[in-house]
């Protein structure tokens, strides 16, 4: 009875050895494969920063007015006015009313709406 105790115990301790050993592993390779995205993300990042440093510099305001006086006469690109824009009483919102009652008719065309803005010029 006693040598079947210490065989079970034998096994139990083989068993738990065993399962530390490949946990210990797993947790290496996890941690490989941190290190690995860490270093990806860092790289990501430093291309982001050059990506944005890139974009700052082509966006300078006289480079712009550069290559718009350049092709001018391709592009006619002229500032924006205030007058361009709609004003807020133009904007077909639905009436309240409409919103509340699901039996209520059915809302206005915008997209018509719009095409009949264009035809009167606004």
């Amino acid at each position: 009875m006693r040598s079947l105790i210490y065989l079970v115990t034998a096994l139990c301790v083989m068993g738990l050895a065993f399962w530390a050993y490949r946990v210990n592993y797993d947790t290496q390779d996890k941690r490989d494969e941190l290190r690995a995205l860490d270093r990806e993300i860092a790289s990501l990042n430093e291309g982001l920063g050059v990506l944005k440093a890139e974009w700052a510099y082509l966006n300078r305001p006289d480079r712009l007015r550069e290559l718009v006086n350049l092709n001018f006469t391709d592009l006619q690109l002229l500032p924006l006015q205030a007058d361009q824009f709609a004003s807020v009483s133009e904007i077909p919102y639905p009436n309240p009313v409409e919103m509340a009652d699901p039996d209520a008719q059915k809302q206005p065309d915008i997209f018509a709406l719009n095409g009949q803005a264009q035809k009167e010029g606004l």
